[in-house]
């Protein structure tokens, strides 16, 4: 299968996000998206950038852009920072929630980023996020390291490529994970429609209400589902939630 995935470097232009000594967050985000895009293209995968140059885009454009894109994947960089310098060190990174193949790719990049020598802070939900509740596929958010934190510096600093690498590693093996396992889930449809703004108006309407809602093309229809359930019972309870909501569903599986 061919993929194609949306690289986000956070931040630009007139928003330079977290500044330290002479770093600016906006500027480390641009090199490392491009750094790791590089290593994925030479490996078959389709990538796209939010931007490749200084300019500021808000949230709510990006996820525009990628879901406009038709991405499989949407992976955003940015570099953590603190109220003090040298409070915090270490990695993290954001999901929307710790389910499906986004949870265990972000469990992969904080793992090779630990090999590094960064602190492991794990993998974190921010359904709050624009980024990571407006987009329509699988999305994750990483913090490379505090910008404020010379330990965190010096790693990012002298080892650049290899954290490049490492990222893209974590990306591509999850992949070929998810190619060769393919496990059935339950999901839990609210609609099928010929017209997209259709679904997008329910997706939305979902999303807003805290569900994870997303869409799926299917044979020229744009289906509306949610949730990607492994056991059943799941499914069945999210299904009465969306009932209970005022939803019409049907329990389908993929």
């Amino acid at each position: 299968m061919a993929y194609k995935i949306v690289l986000d470097a956070g931040h630009g232009g007139e928003d330079p996000g977290a500044i330290y000594k002479d770093c600016k967050e906006k500027d480390d985000n641009l090199s490392l998206a491009l750094a790791v895009g590089k290593i994925l293209e030479d490996n078959g995968i389709d990538v796209v950038y939010t931007r490749n140059t200084d300019i500021y885009q808000t949230p709510f454009e990006k996820a525009r852009f990628a879901n406009e894109a038709g991405a499989d994947y949407f992976i955003s960089f940015h570099r953590n920072s603190s109220q003090k310098p040298g409070q915090y060190n270490g990695v993290e990174v954001l999901v929307y929630d710790k389910k499906g193949i986004k949870y265990q790719m972000a469990e992969n990049i904080v793992g090779a980023l630990g090999e590094l020598g960064f602190k492991e802070l794990g993998v974190k939900e921010r359904p709050g996020l624009v980024v990571l509740r407006r987009t329509k596929m699988p999305a994750l958010l990483i913090e490379t390291g505090f910008i404020n934190s010379d330990k965190d510096n010096q790693l990012f600093e002298e080892k650049f490529q290899e954290i490049a690498k490492s990222i893209a590693d974590a990306i591509l093996g999850t992949l070929d994970e998810e190619t060769l396992e393919s496990p059935l889930y339950y999901r839990v449809q609210t609609g099928a429609f010929r017209n997209r703004e259709n679904a997008d108006r329910m997706l939305y309407l979902l999303v807003d209400q805290g569900f994870p809602a997303f869409i799926l093309k299917e044979n020229d229809l744009y289906k509306v589902q949610v949730g990607a359930y492994l056991q059943l019972g799941n499914a069945v309870n999210m299904e009465q939630r969306l009932r209970d909501a005022g939803y019409s569903t049907v329990i389908v599986t993929r």
